[in-house]
């Protein structure tokens, strides 16, 4: 079998004609920075789109989250439950404002933040008012459960909707369950503008001081008069200009995304193997990222340190470092699955709560047959698989071919 010619990515921009238009209307315009018709419309538009009274555009999804730390009221040494399986960038805004995360164990069903772990979690610590939740991957959490939760407890939620623009639980959009949400439109999302982010909520106070902070916090006077601390944290108009191009293709994308993930499905169906899983009855991901997960009896012996990975190859068996490589030696991106934070050298002191309480404690505890830190689990035995919407038939047939010749 010969190497693609063109690399094929985990999930690359595609980009349509609209999207040069309106970045080419900001400089004509000469309205270059951080205020102009794109930024309008793209804020307009989103709002339309997600379902949304308010939104407010953003240099990225992470300025984004900590702007929604900060209107949630986290202050230095406030707990923060997070979701532990998610990219760092989910977590490090509770950090800006000195808050300390509480990882809370994911659930196999969707690979998000479990409900279970999580009502364990407020019988620890039940001063928590603040929860970041995330759609992995595309795929919406088990809302209803988590939203009872909080409700119960009082507590805030800031969803992380980066991921899963577009994606909707019975019927409604994520972006709208948390009291602030936060979307991404960095370079690899499945809407993009190179970079930038939204922050979305139904408050219009809360809209009102996220203007403010990500415009430095200048007061209403004829001088730069500041009474708080601001951020440079707004969107320029030539990004807002990429974004505005890009949105009438959402459903687009979604459909491209979604025959990706059934085609995978079907082709890998003969093999030791789970596609990354959802609620059918309730959920509708953006199948963003197609990812899949070997099934135990079927992994082949992997070791990982912090920065290598080493596999034994044995018949009939595989794992994710031995499809990973075998998919570079072809040209073509893979990932691991997101290490869970609990894991990263950073964070490995926090707290860390599963569905049987401190997992820290009982990492080697079982429950119903099943390692109880399945954030873990999933890292272990799961990847990302090419999911790029310009990949072709062909294409992506290969790749599901190099997958079956690493289980021979």
């Amino acid at each position: 079998m010969d190497k693609f010619e063109n690399k094929v990515w985990l999930s690359s921009p595609t980009m349509h004609e609209d999207e040069l238009k309106y970045i080419t209307e900001a400089y004509e315009s000469n309205w270059m920075s951080t205020v102009g018709k794109n930024i309008d419309e793209v804020e307009r538009l989103i709002c339309e789109k997600v379902g949304c009274k308010y939104s407010v555009a953003l240099s990225s999804g992470t300025s984004s989250l900590h702007l929604a730390v900060k209107l949630a009221g986290v202050k230095p040494g406030d707990y923060v439950f997070c979701s532990d399986m998610t990219f760092a960038a989910t977590v490090n805004p509770v950090v800006y404002e000195g808050g300390i995360p509480i990882f809370i164990d994911t659930e196999y069903d969707t690979w998000n933040m479990d409900p279970i772990a999580l009502e364990k979690a407020f019988l620890l610590y039940p001063e928590v008012k603040v929860v970041v939740l995330v759609h992995l991957y595309g795929t919406p959490c088990k809302i209803d459960e988590i939203k009872a939760i909080c409700d119960k407890y009082n507590a805030i939620i800031i969803e992380d909707a980066a991921e899963s623009l577009g994606a909707t639980y019975k019927g409604v959009q994520t972006g709208t369950f948390g009291d602030y949400s936060a979307i991404s439109f960095n370079g690899n999302k499945i809407i993009t503008g190179s970079s930038g982010g939204m922050l979305l909520t139904n408050d219009k106070e809360a809209a009102n001081k996220v203007r403010k902070w990500s415009t430095q916090s200048r007061e209403n006077a004829p001088w730069y008069q500041h009474e708080e601390l601001g951020y440079n944290y707004r969107m320029s108009n030539v990004i807002a200009g990429v974004v505005r191009g890009q949105l009438p293709y959402l459903e687009e994308h979604i459909a491209q995304k979604k025959a990706i993930y059934e085609r995978y499905k079907k082709g890998l169906k003969d093999l030791p193997i789970q596609m990354n899983s959802y609620d059918k009855d309730n959920s509708e991901p953006n199948f963003w990222l197609s990812c899949m997960i070997i099934n135990k009896e079927a992994m082949c012996k992997q070791v990982r340190s912090e920065t290598e990975a080493l596999y034994i190859s044995e018949k009939g068996k595989s794992c994710p470092t031995e499809i990973l490589e075998m998919l570079a030696k072809y040209n073509a991106e893979g990932r691991p699955i997101w290490k869970p934070m609990h894991m990263q050298p950073i964070y490995r002191m926090n707290p860390f709560i599963t569905r049987n309480g401190n997992g820290r404690a009982k990492t080697n505890a079982y429950i119903e047959g099943s390692s109880i830190d399945i954030g873990m689990d999933i890292f272990d035995r799961g990847l990302c698989l090419p999911s790029d919407n310009k990949m072709t038939e062909e294409e992506q047939d290969k790749i599901i071919e190099i997958i079956k010749e690493c289980f021979q």
